[in-house]
């Protein structure tokens, strides 16, 4: 996550801020609502869009939207690894601080700390915030490569061995009742470019739930969080994009009131001696992983959808099938060579025609 220039809004009262490529095909609800859009540019690292679909006047919406807006820049201050802030300790505060004394955080950080313990657990590993040393490696080089392509490499397998041995999740030690957090390695750091967004945009979905937002849609970089349902009580339809051209749709499918993320190897990659190496890496190779060209993952909170996306993309399809029925949650599977794979529940939402 980087640091931008003041929120940038925009405002539009249009079908044409609707949801295009990422949900196209929505059919006209009987109710007759205006639908309103509002788009910001400083969260994440990404695009963040809020769309409205009933009945609220435009002060109503713009107020609600600025209200989430709020929430995401919490949160993205928080979680940022790059750039400290004013009157907080983040992540970036904690990396720095890494080996050194315990320090004061928000009780937000503490809440969510101990839920990316929680989904390390119940993962096996596969989704780990104490990856930072290793993800630190692949970032570098991936910054080199768009710098200068011709010279593009890959980390040094021995770099990469030695920043595992810095991965634990013991080494992230956490005070609930003194609210401090420690790095208790000097070499070790955290990333949480696999749940933090998520994490924040559920943060946003339960406060549109509280204040009665039914038929609210927030889309923060493709992560799709639905609150409710159209007017009419039908979903919307979603579509997959086809990870060999992002341009278009490899499946369609009907949601409501639930989150959609996908994880695939299009979205930040670079070439090195003519091999594409994503940003997924997969904690036993080090190396991205190599079973799919993306998952997609359907269940209510964004969070565990953000998690699971990812470490469903580094195992294989029966070890994710398993980890995927434990949290009761659905997904899609694209191969390599374009074959999908659905778990049972999924395969429902697709629309057939």
């Amino acid at each position: 996550m980087k640091h931008f220039p003041k929120v940038k809004v925009i405002s539009a009262f249009c079908a044409v801020l609707m949801l295009s490529a990422l949900m196209a095909g929505c059919a006209s609800a009987p109710v007759k609502v205006e639908p309103k859009g509002m788009v910001y540019f400083n969260y994440f690292d990404t695009v963040s869009y809020v769309y409205c679909y009933i009945n609220d006047s435009a002060e109503q919406f713009e107020s609600c939207s600025a209200d989430v807006a709020v929430i995401l820049e919490e949160y993205h201050q928080l979680f940022d690894i790059y750039n400290e802030y004013t009157g907080i300790n983040n992540l970036c505060t904690l990396n720095k601080n890494a080996g050194g004394e315990a320090l004061k955080v928000d009780e937000k950080l503490i809440d969510f700390l101990l839920y990316a313990r929680e989904l390390h657990n119940r993962t096996d590993g596969h989704m780990n915030v104490m990856m930072g040393s290793v993800l630190r490696l692949w970032h570098d080089c991936r910054e080199a490569a768009a710098e200068d392509r011709e010279n593009a490499s890959v980390p040094d397998i021995k770099a990469l061995e030695d920043a595992a041995k810095h991965t634990s999740i013991e080494l992230l030690e956490i005070d609930e009742e003194n609210c401090t957090v420690r790095i208790s390695d000097p070499h070790a750091s955290i990333d949480v470019g696999a749940l933090g967004k998520g994490y924040a945009i559920e943060r946003a979905a339960d406060f549109l739930s509280a204040e009665g937002k039914l038929g609210y849609v927030l889309n923060v970089g493709g992560n799709i969080r639905i609150i409710g349902t159209k007017p009419d009580g039908s979903g919307w339809v979603t579509g997959i994009k086809n990870p060999k051209d992002p341009s278009t749709i490899a499946v369609n499918i009907t949601i409501a009131d639930t989150s959609c993320v996908t994880s695939g190897s299009y979205e930040r990659f670079f070439i090195a001696d003519g091999k594409k190496y994503h940003h997924i890496i997969d904690p036993d190779t080090l190396f991205p992983a190599e079973y799919f060209d993306s998952v997609t993952v359907i269940t209510p909170d964004s969070g565990v959808a953000d998690c699971l996306s990812t470490a469903l993309f580094c195992m294989s399809y029966e070890e994710g099938l398993k980890l995927l029925e434990s949290f009761g949650a659905e997904a899609l599977w694209i191969l390599p060579d374009g074959e999908k794979l659905y778990s049972p529940g999924m395969e429902q939402l697709v629309n057939k025609a």
